[in-house]
């Protein structure tokens, strides 16, 4: 059977790549991609079943990215994990407001990983 397939969005080095790893670990395969600009068409190309987006952006508003992702029928199901400095409670805040499933801080996506994959592929 083939593996789920997961894009991970990120510009920063860590916790990018050490999510990317992560998911690899927990049986996903994993896509990374760099520009924001890039997700919604990898998502509906690659038909992928999850989106981890780092959502502090040094240029730019990933929100709105959510938002595009969200407004297409096709690929308004995929489920969104968004991570960010815990300091940005607003960020978080406006992630959830535009389609995120959940958002998680910088320092604990890796240790509870697994279990925000379990939330975050629950049928509702």
């Amino acid at each position: 059977m083939t593996k789920p397939l997961a894009i991970v969005f990120h510009e920063s080095l860590l916790p990018g790549s050490q999510i990317a790893n992560r998911l690899t670990d927990l049986g996903w395969r994993v896509h990374t991609v760099t520009v924001a600009a890039n997700v919604v068409d990898l998502v509906r190309r690659e038909k992928a079943m999850l989106l981890v987006a780092e959502l502090s952006l040094r240029h730019g508003d990933f929100c709105g990215v959510i938002q595009e992702l969200k407004r297409d029928p096709a690929l308004a199901h995929v489920p969104v994990i968004g991570f960010t400095p815990q300091s940005n409670r607003k960020l978080q805040d406006d992630a959830v407001a535009a389609g995120a499933r959940l958002v998680a801080a910088n320092s604990a996506i890796l240790e509870q990983l697994p279990q925000l994959l379990e939330y975050a592929l629950a049928v509702e």
